[in-house]
C-alpha cells in the first residue's frame, strides 16, 4: 500500500523516477550498441585481412605451381642434355 499512497500523494515525483529509469536503460542500451558496433567494425576488419591474406597466398601458391613446372621442364632438358652427353661419350669411347 505504500506504492499506491506515494502515487496518491505524488504522482508528478513516480513519474519523474520512471522517466529517469527509462533514460538510464536508453543509455545504456545505446552504450551496448555502440560496443556492438565497434566489434562488428573490428570482425569486419579482420575478414577483410583474412581475406586480403587468403588472396595472398592464392597468388603464391599459383606463382609457385608456375615455377615448379617450369623448373620441372628445365629438368627434363637438362635430363636430355645429359643422357645426349653421355651418349657421345660412349660413342667416343668406343671410337
Amino acid at each position: 500500500m505504500d506504492m499506491i499512497d506515494e502515487v496518491a500523494q505524488d504522482p508528478l515525483a513516480v513519474l519523474e523516477e520512471r522517466i529517469a529509469r527509462t533514460v538510464d536503460v536508453i543509455s545504456s542500451l545505446k552504450r551496448e550498441r555502440d560496443s556492438a558496433d565497434s566489434a562488428r567494425t573490428a570482425a569486419e576488419a579482420g575478414r577483410k585481412a583474412a581475406e586480403a591474406d587468403r588472396d595472398a597466398a592464392r597468388a603464391e601458391v599459383a606463382r609457385l605451381m608456375r615455377e615448379m613446372d617450369s623448373l620441372r621442364a628445365e629438368r627434363k632438358q637438362v635430363k636430355s642434355r645429359v643422357e645426349k652427353l653421355l651418349g657421345q661419350m660412349d660413342l667416343l669411347a668406343q671410337g
